[in-house]
């Protein structure tokens, strides 16, 4: 008999692992970063949106431990499926659950964003069953993290616009980070290529922002919130590239959390709320990832 056939109740700790929920601050940051480039103002719409976004990524996650078990079985036992923590017909379950509540939802927030929610969940399987076989698995992570700004686009009522665009840039931000992820638990060296992608949502802010008439100086607020990032990503990047590489692990948390800032980035802190909620999910990802693991 398996050892998680036998497995007890989990505990709370067992199912916020699993869920890697030191991540969710970054998904509801994505929402609203999709959200307000997409000319959202207040509604009770957007928490709805948040609701559907955590449901979506909690089901992806739970679902990557259940693709994952056998693999886990054989090189990371500390997991919560081979580690006997929780039974992995449980965490089939409870993964296909999240989906589906979260693609539901989704039939809240309009047809557009209905649908998208549907490709979204479906992006998310495709990742999971893939990762392990494939490298280019990577484009299908950064591919979930561009359809949470087009989702939120869409919620939004308004048009995308802008959010396609730094969607795009984030989503290739993520690919590179899910590079970099992958060396946790797979022998080899650590590729340097992935590093280039962190540059695009840089490279984004130059060719978007500029000056408007009577207005924001754009282009100054981009390059300053672009310095903040390059400022909290290089050190995390150092590990990586340095002679002797610490386990990518340390990076891969920071540049996790670096997602928010990404964010920040593309709003160009506007509107004036945006900024003190980027913090809180920012300081919320770190505060959250001293007790969870972010991988």
């Amino acid at each position: 008999m398996r050892a998680d056939a036998m497995s007890p109740a989990p505990s709370w700790r067992t199912l916020l692992v699993l869920g890697r929920v030191s991540n969710l601050p970054t998904v509801w940051s994505n929402c609203l970063a999709g959200w307000v480039l997409a000319g959202g103002g207040a509604s009770p719409r957007f928490v709805l949106l948040c609701a559907v976004g955590a449901c979506l990524y909690l089901g992806g996650v739970y679902l990557n431990d259940a693709f994952d078990a056998d693999f886990d079985r054989q090189r990371r036992r500390e997991r919560p499926i081979p580690s006997g923590q929780i039974a992995e017909k449980l965490v089939w379950q409870l993964g296909w659950l999240w989906l589906v509540l979260g693609v539901a939802g989704g039939a809240f927030l309009g047809s557009s964003a209905a649908v998208q929610a549907a490709l979204l969940a479906g992006t998310t399987v495709l990742y999971n069953a893939l990762h392990k076989r494939t490298p280019l698995a990577v484009i299908l992570m950064g591919a979930c993290r561009f359809q949470l700004y087009l989702l939120a686009a869409l919620a939004s009522g308004g048009p995308p616009g802008h959010a396609l665009w730094c969607g795009l840039a984030l989503g290739l931000y993520v690919a590179g980070l899910s590079a970099l992820a992958r060396r946790e638990s797979l022998p080899g060296p650590i590729h340097w290529w992935p590093l280039l992608t962190f540059a695009a949502p840089l490279l984004l802010a130059v060719l978007m922002n500029g000056t408007a008439p009577d207005g924001p100086n754009y282009r100054e607020r981009a390059f300053y919130l672009g310095l903040l990032l390059v400022i909290w990503i290089l050190p995390a990047l150092r590990f990586v590239v340095g002679r002797e590489p610490r386990p990518p692990g340390v990076a891969v948390a920071n540049l996790l959390a670096g997602i928010v800032l990404v964010d920040l980035l593309a709003t160009a802190g506007e509107p004036w709320y945006v900024l003190p909620a980027f913090l809180l999910f920012f300081v919320s990802a770190l505060l959250l990832q001293r007790s969870i693991p972010a991988t």
